[in-house]
């Protein structure tokens, strides 16, 4: 199906630093829409986060009636992608969380009737952050609902109440007021994860200490940039695997640092043997954890997803943090030594015998 918005003016403010008008033909074109149009006699504002992504946008002054169902939309709608592909699959028009009819459906004929064939169509009350932007205030409500919403399935506790909350702060001035890059602040959480690693490697109660604080400092960062991709819509595949990738390398400068540190002090325990077998264990896990991504999708890839989704969250970072206040590095060392290893035993089990977990 193919979509149409209609502009009246040249006002699209920006919502989390990306104008309304790119936001709804990203929305458009990722729920299922195969061609957007842009109707306007005035100056319409560009589309630089749609054009990122491959999205093109045909732009009219005029537009003929409508032989076919298309979604129409007026430049005042905020929408998402899962109400776009809602309103394609039923037809009708979109009435937003409060009970707001919008003007968004899918209609034929000429858009001069567009409020009487919207009148017509059934409501489809929207799942998204969807509403009506009068003016700068409805832009800004409408951001604080998609910050809200922000979020991974790689989440744990701590990430949910501290490490995303904190680092929100950052997200949101990185995504309105710069233009640094998801990638840029992926590598320079894994810098300071690393040097979380070097940290450990000193020996010593205070270098540890200082460690687990800058390993906990990565984590929170780590968060970022995930909020500024999905929300300025600048994922990529690079993105992925650079987050992927460089949570592995900070595990392993990690897990390394704190065996060399231990060694160091001369602790009475095989701290060398245990940060070696818990680097083989992350090399091992991060194979198991790549053939699982490759599986079609099913009802048991979704549990090892499941599985996989709660033993790769942040929370131990702050164990670790708690572990090197009281001077438990051991015993830490002890359980991702052998921890690492039932973590990708489990999983490769999930993928083999497609047991639920």
């Amino acid at each position: 199906m193919d979509a149409v918005i209609i502009c009246r003016t040249d006002h699209s403010p920006p919502i989390a630093g990306v104008s309304l008008l790119d936001r709804q033909v990203v929305a458009l074109h990722r729920g299922g829409c195969e061609k957007v149009t842009v109707v306007g006699s005035r100056w319409v504002p560009g589309t630089p986060r749609a054009s990122a992504h491959g999205y093109e946008v045909s732009r009219v002054t005029e537009m003929a009636p409508l032989a076919e169902p298309t979604l129409v939309v007026a430049e005042d709608v905020m929408l998402e992608k899962t109400d776009v592909a809602r309103l394609i699959k039923t037809g009708g028009r979109l009435v937003s969380a409060e009970g707001m009819q919008l003007d968004a459906g899918v209609v034929t004929g000429s858009l001069d009737e567009l409020d009487y064939r919207l009148d017509e169509l059934d409501k489809v009350r929207a799942e998204g952050v969807t509403m009506k932007i009068r003016d700068q205030e409805d832009a800004w409500w409408a951001a604080q609902d998609l910050w809200s919403r922000l979020g991974s399935s790689t989440d744990g506790l701590v990430d949910t109440w501290f490490n995303r909350p904190l680092g929100r702060y950052l997200s949101k001035l990185l995504a309105i007021y710069t233009n640094v890059s998801p990638n840029q602040v992926s590598i320079f959480a894994i810098c300071i994860g690393v040097l979380a690693g070097m940290g450990f490697a000193v020996g010593g109660y205070w270098p540890a200490l200082i460690g687990a604080i800058l390993l906990q400092l990565s984590a929170t960062i780590d968060c970022v940039d995930g909020d500024i991709a999905r929300i300025a819509f600048k994922e990529s595949e690079l993105g992925k695997w650079l987050d992927i990738v460089g949570d592995q390398v900070v595990h392993i400068a990690v897990f390394v640092g704190i065996g060399v540190g231990l060694w160091r002090m001369g602790v009475d325990a095989p701290v060398k043997e245990l940060a070696i077998s818990a680097t083989i264990g992350v090399c091992i896990s991060f194979a198991v954890v790549i053939r699982g991504m490759s599986l079609p999708a099913s009802e048991e890839n979704a549990a090892l997803h499941n599985l996989i989704d709660k033993m790769t969250n942040r929370d131990f970072s702050v164990v670790l943090v708690i572990m090197a206040a009281v001077n438990q590095l051991p015993l830490f060392l002890w359980a991702v030594g052998i921890g690492v290893h039932v973590f990708w035993v489990a999983a490769l089990g999930v993928q083999l015998t497609g047991r639920k977990q």
